[in-house]
């Protein structure tokens, strides 16, 4: 936060006055509030402006990323059809779904697709994840050679089966073994190395301040804090205002993660942590527009064109259609579903035929009754 102090004895409306105010700021960077304090001393009064200055980039090592606002690894969301149609519409950075750093290295079937990169590597991160250093090294390995311009460590994930392998935010309970995992794969690789986590484990653990700063001081390039403990899962409320703490132990770009939906809550999460920039997960569902209309209304990047009609129907159908090439039909049409669903939540399809493609089977039948949401639209 930056504090202005204006003062203009020879104006007499306060109004004036706060639109000067305003228009400094403006020139300054992007407003998050402005505080203005009136002492009636005379004709004299005191302006107090305080703006949030933002970046429309961030550099993370050589790799330069605009505007900042990145799409969150969601498993079995995030997949290369998913981040293929955020990035149509404009994100910073789409990352993977999380990629299990042993089973990548060894080939288990599916694990591969999570890290495939698709044809817009330019700004796609790879998201690994394990509790060994050797492993996590290798895994880290192929992802370079695949392209990718970033790998990113999850010491972040809540999941019991994640956490009970002793990885994700499991690692939080254990940062002496964290660091030789962020050792491994600093030096195992080239491109930059970057860290999600959360505030802690629990409200009696929140270590992530110290994380960041041994972390940073082994190489990790950029942090990702999503604003909850591991204890938390996703109840309750994302707590912006402890990142801002976060944010200040470390000289590295801060990214502000948790509740993140547009961009009124993006302009919080960023006056209330000071962070660098924003990752959108289940905001980002069922509106895979939502980062460029972020970017917007934040950074004044240009805004998207959000598709509306025939124009939403051919978008959903064209998903489901890479969907169903990249998994083939049977497994396709089933990982579709939970997309189709939110696009319908947004729609306000009608239950019937909400569920009618929900449980068809025959994909040719899928997309014939997702053309009549168009016609459902136009009757309504």
């Amino acid at each position: 936060m930056l504090s202005y102090v204006l003062t203009c004895a020879s104006v007499n409306s306060l109004a004036v006055q706060y639109s000067i105010a305003c228009a400094l700021m403006m020139k300054i960077g992007a407003i998050d509030e402005i505080l203005c304090i009136f002492s009636c001393q005379s004709r004299s009064y005191s302006f107090t402006a305080m703006a949030m200055v933002t970046k429309t980039d961030i550099s993370v090592g050589s790799v330069h990323l605009t505007p900042p606002v990145f799409l969150a690894p969601l498993a079995g969301i995030t997949d290369l059809p998913f981040r293929n149609l955020v990035s149509s519409f404009g994100a910073g950075l789409v990352v993977s779904e999380m990629v299990a750093s042993q089973e990548m290295v060894q080939a288990k079937a599916g694990v591969r697709e999570k890290a495939e990169l698709g044809f817009h590597v330019e700004n796609t991160s790879v998201q690994i994840a394990g509790r060994d250093a050797y492993w996590m090294a290798e895994a880290a390995k192929l992802v370079e050679a695949n392209g990718a311009r970033l790998v990113d460590i999850n010491m972040g994930c809540p999941a019991k089966k994640v956490v009970n392998g002793y990885a994700g935010s499991a690692l939080l309970q254990d940062l002496d073994h964290a660091l030789t995992l962020i050792e491994a794969v600093v030096e195992a690789v080239d491109i930059p190395v970057t860290l999600k986590t959360r505030l802690g484990w629990d409200d009696a653990l929140l270590n992530a301040a110290e994380l960041g700063k041994r972390a940073e001081a082994a190489g990790i390039q950029m942090l990702t804090i999503h604003g909850r403990t591991r204890c938390q899962f996703y109840k309750g409320s994302a707590d912006w205002n402890a990142i801002a703490g976060i944010k200040q132990s470390v000289t590295i770009p801060v990214i502000a993660n948790g509740d993140i939906v547009n961009g009124a809550s993006a302009q919080k999460a960023l006056a209330a942590s000071g962070a660098d920039g924003v990752m959108v997960g289940r905001g980002a569902q069922g509106r895979p527009w939502v980062l460029a209309q972020i970017a917007s209304d934040v950074f004044s990047c240009a805004p998207p064109k959000i598709p509306q009609g025939q124009d939403r129907i051919d978008m959903i159908c064209g998903h489901y259609d890479a969907m169903l090439a990249f998994y083939g039909s049977e497994l396709g049409n089933r990982v579709a579903r939970k997309h189709l669903g939110w696009y319908m939540d947004d729609l306000n399809t009608p239950k019937d035929l909400r569920r009618a493609i929900l449980t068809e089977k025959n994909t040719a039948q899928v997309l014939r009754k997702l053309q009549n949401l168009d016609d459902y639209e136009v009757a309504a």
